[in-house]
């Protein structure tokens, strides 16, 4: 597409060198036009050596919860001792990859650090991916993690009254959505306190940011986000009348979480950030809102080599704790 600025011109040195890694462990793993079969090996391959050197857990445990569609696996994260009797308010963790990419190991040293910083266990959520499944499994499969811990958090040392929602990309949205969708139709969400959504999209079909960014550094152009979602749904069209696809249709003005929005400067979908933050503040929802300079979507997983990584973690574990009271 024309008119596009030159994002690789402006990003930060440390963001450079990101990149020069990423095309050296994994190189086209954008690329949409290898299909989604090849992208998901790149993706896997791609992420093996930034998921290295995580910190160490008390326990790691992987388990399954029963959802709509069968089981779903997850991986809980217990940061500190476990001690019987004794429940811990958790974050549940939906990792991004545009629906169609990544799974529980993707994600690894994002939850690792997620938790060793909140100080709380973190629960990831293994929903099954697109085109296999399709539009709304995913926020049903958020969802209903949630609603187990909520029901019988205790039998893992979970405090089911005191969850919160953490994602990333398709992971931020699939956590506001699934809150969207226990609110209205599994009898509430009282029980999510937080979320924390890092450069998430939120229903935008065309914005600023789409129009000027997106290339093969991020795999993000317009075509590229029409093959995501093109493979999330069964209509891709019909997504923009949904209100678990284009959230922005839901009621915003009331019984929704504090946020903690993180966006990134050179991110089509940074401008999807802005308007959430834009909402939060015009209806009085506690949140925080940070653009990250210099950097582009996806940011999160290069902690081994990006200052703004570790401080995104930082900021929204800080938030989080502030929110629940833990700090």
């Amino acid at each position: 597409m024309p008119n596009k600025i030159d994002v690789l011109a402006r990003i930060s040195p440390q963001m450079a060198a990101v990149l020069a890694k990423e095309d050296e462990l994994a190189g086209d793993a954008n690329d949409t036009s290898a299909g989604f079969a090849q992208m998901r090996e790149n993706y896997v391959a791609g992420r093996a050596w930034w998921n290295e050197g995580a910190p160490e857990m008390d326990r790691v445990v992987d388990d399954a919860v029963e959802g709509p569609f069968g089981s779903i696996a997850v991986r809980r994260y217990y940061p500190c001792e476990i001690v019987e009797g004794v429940t811990e308010p958790a974050i549940v963790y939906v990792h991004g990859g545009g629906f169609v990419l990544g799974n529980l190991d993707t994600h690894d040293r994002v939850c690792r650090i997620l938790a060793k910083r909140a100080g709380v266990p973190v629960v990831a959520v293994d929903y099954r991916l697109s085109p296999e499944a399709k539009y709304p499994s995913a926020v049903r499969e958020a969802a209903a993690v949630a609603a187990h811990l909520h029901e019988a958090g205790k039998d893992w040392g979970v405090d089911g009254d005191r969850l919160a929602f953490a994602g990333d990309s398709g992971g931020a949205h699939l956590g506001l959505a699934a809150t969207l969708y226990l609110r209205e139709e599994m009898g509430g969400a009282d029980f999510v306190k937080c979320l924390l959504l890092f450069y998430g999209w939120f229903g935008l079909t065309d914005s600023s940011s789409m129009r000027l960014l997106g290339g093969p550094w991020d795999g993000l152009t317009e075509e590229d986000w029409q093959f995501y979602l093109n493979l999330y749904a069964e209509d891709s069209a019909a997504l923009a009348a949904e209100p678990y696809a284009n959230l922005f249709l839901n009621d915003l003005t009331h019984d929704v979480p504090a946020c903690y929005i993180a966006a990134a400067e050179f991110d089509p979908l940074r401008d999807d950030s802005v308007t959430l933050a834009a909402i939060c503040e015009q209806y009085g929802t506690p949140f925080r809102f940070e653009l990250f300079e210099g950097v582009i979507h996806a940011f999160l997983h290069y902690t081994k080599m990006l200052d703004a990584a570790n401080d995104a973690l930082e900021h929204g574990a800080t938030f989080y704790r502030e929110t629940l009271g833990l700090a």
